[in-house]
């Protein structure tokens, strides 16, 4: 198997593969184009969000300035997206993230895990599992979510909270790690698309 083919069935993979390079270089110039769109150009940074940088991107995809990631084709997220400032998303694996998703300022979301031993790291071995994000979820700033990580559909992880389990539907998740400390409300039955964006 190709480094490639390994990290993508999520075997470990030698991450200074050079096709893997080339991935990583490509998302490089296109972070470095990003951030000269002028910061309040917003149609031409949801453009290119939605069709150079990401696989996929619904409508109103806002990524702020400082914004990094390996990959970016590895990276799908739904309509009205908000990443803060200073975010970084190690989408070596899938990411993927639904409808009225808001990020906080210096989120990592990372797919890639490293070996304990040192054998492994000198070999430069990695593996990558996917991240799953619902509709309606709020990750406070400084958060991070580890590789493999699913969570659920309204869903808050506070500021500052290390992800390492999976997060079910309805909840507010803090600390380190994260742990659910209660069940959260769903309040949009009844609600009608468009009718807070007055």
């Amino acid at each position: 198997m190709t480094e490639i083919e390994k990290m993508e069935a999520g075997l470990e993979y030698r991450f200074t593969d050079r096709e893997l390079g080339a991935r990583r270089r490509q998302a490089i110039a296109n972070i470095e184009r990003y951030n000269r769109i002028p910061a309040l150009d917003f149609a031409e940074q949801e453009r290119f969000v939605a069709e150079e940088l990401f696989g996929h991107a619904g409508v109103g995809a806002s990524v702020q300035q400082g914004f990094n990631c390996d990959n970016g084709k590895n990276i799908s997220v739904g309509d009205h997206l908000i990443i803060n400032f200073g975010c970084t998303i190690l989408d070596v694996a899938e990411v993927t993230m639904g409808d009225w998703v808001m990020i906080g300022p210096h989120v990592l979301i990372s797919t890639v895990n490293h070996p304990l031993t040192p054998r492994g790291r000198r070999n430069r071995l990695g593996v990558a599992k996917p991240i799953h994000i619902g509709n309606d979820v709020w990750i406070g700033g400084g958060a991070v979510i580890l590789p493999g990580v699913n969570i659920g559909n309204n869903v808050v992880v506070g500021a500052g909270a290390v992800v390492t389990h999976d997060i079910p539907d309805n909840s507010l998740a803090l600390g380190v790690p994260a742990r659910v400390v209660r069940e959260i409300d769903n309040d949009l039955d009844g609600w009608v698309e468009g009718e807070l964006l007055q």
